[in-house]
Order: C-alpha cells, then structure tokens, then sequence
C-alpha cells in the first residue's frame, strides 16, 4: 500500500517538474490571453490558435506552424484536410494561404500593441508539428 502512495506521489511530482519546465512564463501568458481577448471571429475561430513562447526583453516569440523550413501546404493539409494542398494554383489552397498570412498578422499585431514589446519574431511550433505527424526539422 505504501508503495502505491509514493508512485503517486512521485508521478505528481514528475508532472508538476515537467510543467514547471514547459509553462510559459506569466508574461508569455498574458500576452497569449490578449491575443485570444482581443482577436477578431476570424483569428478566434482559426483552427491554430497562436500563442506567446515566450518574452525576451521587449521582443516576443509567437508560434507558428510554418515557415521556410516548414512549408505553409504542410500545415494547412492538417487545418485544412478537405482541400488539396499539392495542388497550388487550387482556389481553396489559395484562399487558406491567404487566411493563415491574414490571422497571422492579426496576431502579430495585438502583440506588439501590447504595452513594453517593440518586436515580434516568429518561432516554429515545433510540438504542434510533432503532435499532427509533421516532420520537425533540426534546429
């Protein structure tokens, strides 16, 4: 019976290191509530929700789930499974492209309207690739 209380204990804890390691920091946190707070329907309903990694200084780290690395047609066949993202001259392909740039820019802004940050840089959500079978690149 002992032994039972202390994996549980042991797992709590492991849980809690692990979210201590992982969690943003309060600022971080903020600023990705501002960005859920004052969002338009379009950036709200986006079906990846962008958020602050993380805040150094007066710049900001904002997710993305894509860049050169990571082409835009990746992420968008995950967001998007209905339409054909090889085919880029298809008019849904184009419309979502044009969507991701919009509500990405969205977000970017509300960031950087916020009081003490100056510059926003994009960084890749390396787990959302990870979490949805994207191959992640090497750092």
């Amino acid at each position: 019976m002992k032994k039972r209380y202390w994996m549980i204990i042991i797992l709590l804890l492991l849980i809690g290191l692990d979210w201590v390691i992982r969690a943003p920091d309060s600022r971080s946190r903020q600023l990705t509530a501002a960005i859920a707070a004052q969002g338009s329907a379009k950036l709200k309903s986006y079906p990846y929700q962008f958020r602050v990694l993380k805040v150094t200084g007066e710049t900001v780290f904002i997710s993305t789930p894509r860049n050169v690395q990571v082409p835009a047609f990746k992420a968008l066949a995950v967001l998007y499974p209905e339409i054909d993202t090889k085919n880029a001259n298809d008019p849904a392909f184009i419309a979502a492209q044009t969507l991701l740039g919009e509500v990405q820019a969205e977000a970017r802004a509300i960031v950087l309207a916020q009081p003490g940050i100056k510059d926003a840089r994009w960084e890749l959500d390396r787990e959302w690739l990870a979490a949805h079978y994207i191959e992640v690149p090497e750092r």
